[in-house]
């Protein structure tokens, strides 16, 4: 790839990348809006366990494993198994939305381990850091060995920057809806986990073939 001579752009260009990515709709925004709900910290919590899965695998794809994520095989397996995942922790939030909303029950799982579930269930995470994020790393050795945790500083910042930012809103702004918004917010993030289920399912077996 072709880089400025100032590391200090590198870093800029990595944060536009790194936030394009993260404010984009996905399993892990779904989940912060839904935790959110409840907690004012659920986007910290749930950044931490995505970083508990994306610090290791910068470590690896600088290593060489970005050879792995490629495979088609390794694509579909996780998508599938992924896509499981995520479908029973969409249907769970459609279907305990009631008693989510005034509060006699909470999701099975916190919202720490939200952050990993809903980043290893994704396969197209790994395929952006086999493709995109592998040519930012070595983009960013190139400056030096050093600029390597600082890629990692600046891209994970993004991460915990908007969750939390979601995660917040979602929290001080429930008291201005109406009981059936609460619903609706349920509903509509688990749908959005659905979506995606079905379509990293979808995707994976049609990758296949």
């Amino acid at each position: 790839m072709t880089l400025p001579d100032s590391p200090l752009l590198f870093l800029a260009i990595v944060a536009f990348v790194s936030l394009s990515g993260v404010i984009m709709p996905g399993p892990v925004f779904a989940a912060t809006v839904a935790k959110g709900y409840g907690d004012l910290k659920a986007g910290l919590k749930i950044a931490a366990g995505h970083a508990v899965i994306e610090v290791p695998l910068i470590a690896a794809i600088f290593l060489g494993f970005d050879t792995v994520l490629n495979d088609r095989y390794v694509f579909a397996v996780v998508g599938i198994v992924g896509g499981l995942l995520l479908f029973y922790m969409g249907a769970e939030m459609v279907r305990s939305r009631e008693k989510l909303v005034r509060g006699k029950t909470e999701m099975k799982y916190s919202s720490f381990t939200a952050g990993i579930l809903t980043t290893i269930a994704n396969p197209y995470f790994l395929l952006w850091w086999a493709t995109v994020g592998a040519a930012l790393i070595t983009g960013a050795v190139q400056f030096g060995l050093i600029m390597l945790p600082v890629f990692a500083i600046v891209h994970i910042s993004c991460d915990f920057g908007w969750d939390h930012f979601v995660s917040v809103t979602v929290f001080k702004s429930k008291g201005l809806w109406s009981e059936r918004r609460h619903h609706y917010l349920f509903v509509i993030s688990g749908i959005i986990m659905l979506f995606f289920a079905v379509y990293f399912i979808a995707s994976s077996v049609l990758g296949l073939f």
